[in-house]
């Protein structure tokens, strides 16, 4: 997905987003008072993240290369839900208003208005909707390699929380402790910064991304995880590479459990498990999840009819296509198809290839 960015922000527009720092910040250390997004900037998650989801479940974002940071504010509704995914960059959400979980791997984690999440690069995830308004979320998003390749010796240390995420890990900070109104704060400032087109905004951006991820540091010191979780976690994903490589090249075909865990080399009761614990789903969910991806990515960008499309997404019944499809978008084909040319919300969206987790990001945890 491509986007465009302004090469520089007005004084008054700067002025506006110091205000609405302030706002927030301020909101966040009263739980009675209601949060708003500035309506014109909130993005729908579903046609921002699912189209640039990848075979392997792995979200892609076009991060500008001189500062991999973004902020943003997104819209998440019950209607339609994001696929489980995960992303080499590290994440970190904030619950403007709404109510809903968090769903990490098999666990659901309560997420509250004023509450923060904190979620690594190896845990398949997505956030869901349980109030009747759509949730609202401030997102920052940031490539570790930012703060491990500053010339310093500590980055390692910076990240320790989102290296540490093992079963147990407390991924929700509650807004009553306090710390997710300073991040916000933080991250709306970093907001007023981007896009950094000079020196003098890169090192801003940096330094409140480090003020960011000191608190988080402090908020997690009592936790006793360690390194080895997260090497784990990367040689668990590295087991079923050979098969999400096969997936993404068979897109059409229909591949049993048997056949997928032959090509992991496991039995298939082990595979069941094994698959599961990875990604959140088990292997016929993410499977049917995959294919209808790829159906909607058809929908969005050809003329293709629904016949055609359901057999290049290895459905033969046309009517089961529209069944599992229905089920996991939350509307027929053919409405989704209408939906897309109207609002032109899902077309032209880059679609990218996997990237693994970078050398660097290891590096970092082999330091620590």
């Amino acid at each position: 997905m491509a986007r465009s960015k302004k090469s520089s922000k007005s004084s008054t527009e700067l002025k506006q987003s110091g205000a609405l720092a302030t706002k927030f910040a301020r909101g966040a250390k009263d739980a009675r008072i209601r949060i708003e997004a500035p309506p014109k900037s909130c993005k729908d998650t579903f046609s921002l993240v699912e189209p640039q989801i990848n075979a392997e479940g792995v979200h892609i974002w076009p991060f500008d290369a001189a500062c991999p940071v973004d902020m943003l504010f997104m819209n998440t509704h019950d209607r339609q839900r994001v696929r489980m995914n995960r992303h080499r960059y590290f994440e970190i959400l904030y619950l403007c208003s709404g109510s809903g979980v968090c769903h990490i791997q098999d666990r659901f984690l309560p997420f509250k208005a004023g509450d923060l999440a904190v979620i690594g690069s190896t845990l398949y995830h997505r956030i869901e909707c349980q109030s009747k308004a759509p949730l609202t979320i401030a997102a920052l998003f940031f490539e570790p390699e930012l703060i491990c390749c500053d010339g310093g010796n500590d980055g390692a240390e910076y990240l320790t929380p989102f290296l540490l995420q093992d079963a147990g890990f407390p991924h929700i900070v509650s807004g009553k402790t306090g710390v997710p109104g300073q991040i916000l704060d933080l991250m709306m400032r970093i907001q007023t910064e981007t896009p950094a087109t000079t020196p003098r905004a890169r090192l801003a951006v940096k330094t409140y991304l480090k003020m960011i991820l000191m608190l988080l540091v402090n908020q997690y010191a009592a936790y006793a995880g360690t390194i080895e979780t997260f090497r784990r976690q990367e040689r668990a994903l590295d087991r079923l590479k050979p098969l999400f490589h096969y997936l993404g090249e068979n897109c059409g075909n229909s591949v049993h459990v048997r056949q997928a865990a032959r090509l992991c080399g496991m039995s298939e009761s082990h595979f069941m498990s094994f698959f599961k614990q990875v990604t959140g789903l088990s292997f016929v969910a993410y499977f049917n999840h995959f294919r209808i991806e790829r159906a909607q990515a058809l929908l969005a960008n050809t003329d293709e009819s629904m016949v055609s499309i359901s057999q290049q997404v290895g459905f033969c019944d046309q009517s089961y296509f529209g069944t599992v499809f229905r089920k996991i978008v939350g509307m027929p084909p053919a409405a989704y198809r209408r939906r897309v040319r109207e609002g032109g919300s899902c077309t032209g969206q880059r679609q990218g290839n996997h990237i693994g987790p970078r050398t660097l990001v290891g590096n970092a945890a082999g330091a620590m």
